[in-house]
């Protein structure tokens, strides 16, 4: 067999190797230094001296002005990034045996101050059962923090520090009602606990709709390709402006990694519900007083909107006329009354209701039209709160 002849580059070892022949019979590989270092080579004085070369520092260039684009963006990071915070979480597990009680750290995530008494905003799934939480500040100063109430329908958290208010700058609030696909939009939080990173993209679409933690539909959600990973959860999507627009919440991705594909529960909703989660430690809604008949009975029955199968004794519908299911004279079942719109906007099935229903707040009146039988009408009722369920 001819002589096989491979270049190594050897660069933990510092030089460079060949492969020389390999044999027919003992598959042997042998490896010589390309210099030869022998004593016989060593001491023979015809071989030339290594050739002197003069290795100098590179020069540097001067600075490029950077683009009004990019000190825009430098800018924004400047003045956002002291309102992010760093989030870690730990549970407690007690052994089995010994009874002791162990803290395990148990995920990372981003949030935000939402105000000076140190409310911290950032997703439900963050702190889901977690035992402590800990929020560190742009400044490196970390404090323990305590849950204050949370929301799984759109995914969002409330904590609170005792910090100073020198630490304390809570981030500005925009409204996501106005955004346009294209807009350029911005995320800071802390990627696979790499804090405050800044990425940049765009918004990709708008109206999308995820799956939230209580499995009820989050609507109107951000799609955006700034690049949001594992630890970007509850961290701040900014307008340029840098205006909150959104609280960065999942990714699509097959392998779990960033595909280009992120998701935003809009501002708007934010606003929604944290006053409320600060208030009450949790989000108080608007609700009917009623008991709905599943989405797959209501569609087998043919119903325009919702069946009511039950109505709260003394809530809103039941003082407004509104019925639920009943049994006739003979035992058979009677159909609930049918909801079909609120203040005029149809509503088609449960989830309709819900997130019609979320538009309003707790005392307020509004239109109700049902069917009873072949025949509809319109009736006004003051909505209840889900505190008095």
């Amino acid at each position: 067999m001819k002589g096989i002849y491979v270049l190594l580059i050897a660069g933990l070892i510092g030089g460079a190797y060949y492969i020389g022949t390999l044999k027919d019979t003992q598959q042997e590989v042998q490896i010589k230094p390309a210099v030869d270092y022998s004593s016989d080579k060593l001491n023979d004085t015809s071989i030339a001296e290594e050739p002197k070369v003069n290795i100098k520092k590179r020069e540097i260039q001067p600075v490029t002005r950077v683009t009004s684009v990019e000190e825009a963006t430098i800018k924004l990071f400047e003045e956002s990034a002291p309102s992010v915070a760093f989030i870690t979480t730990s549970t407690l597990r007690k052994d089995y045996w010994t009874r002791d009680v162990t803290e395990i750290p148990s995920g990372s995530g981003s949030g935000f101050i939402w105000d000076y008494d140190g409310h911290i905003v950032t997703n439900f799934h963050v702190i889901k059962d977690a035992s402590k939480a800990v929020v560190t500040l742009a400044d490196q100063s970390s404090y323990e923090a305590e849950l204050v109430g949370y929301e799984p329908r759109k995914d969002i958290a409330v904590l609170k520090i005792d910090a100073p208010l020198s630490v304390l700058r809570p981030i500005p609030v925009g409204t996501s009602s106005d955004l346009k696909v294209g807009q350029s939009v911005y995320a800071i939080g802390n990627p696979f606990g790499l804090d405050q990173s800044l990425t940049t993209g765009i918004i990709s679409a708008l109206g999308r709709e995820i799956q939230s933690q209580a499995r009820i539909p989050i609507r109107d959600v951000i799609q955006t390709d700034a690049a949001i990973n594992p630890g970007n959860s509850g961290g701040p999507l900014l307008d340029s402006s840098g205006r909150l627009i959104g609280v960065n919440t999942a990714i699509y991705s097959p392998s779990g990694a960033y595909a280009g594909i992120g998701f935003s529960v809009p501002a708007d909703v934010v606003n929604w519900v944290v006053p409320d989660i600060i208030k009450y430690g949790e989000v108080r809604r608007p609700i009917l007083g009623v008991e709905l008949v599943n989405d797959q009975l209501r569609e087998r029955e043919q119903a325009s909107g919702p069946i009511i199968m039950n109505v709260t004794p003394g809530g809103a519908a039941q003082q407004a006329g509104i019925r639920g299911m009943s049994r006739d004279a003979f035992g058979r079942n009677q159909q609930g009354d049918v909801i079909l719109a609120i203040n005029g906007q149809k509503v088609e099935s449960n989830l309709d209701l819900i997130f019609e229903l979320e538009k309003y707040t707790p005392g307020q009146e509004i239109t109700v039209t049902y069917q009873r039988g072949n025949k509809e009408y319109d009736i006004d009722l003051r909505l209840g709160s889900s505190k008095d369920q």
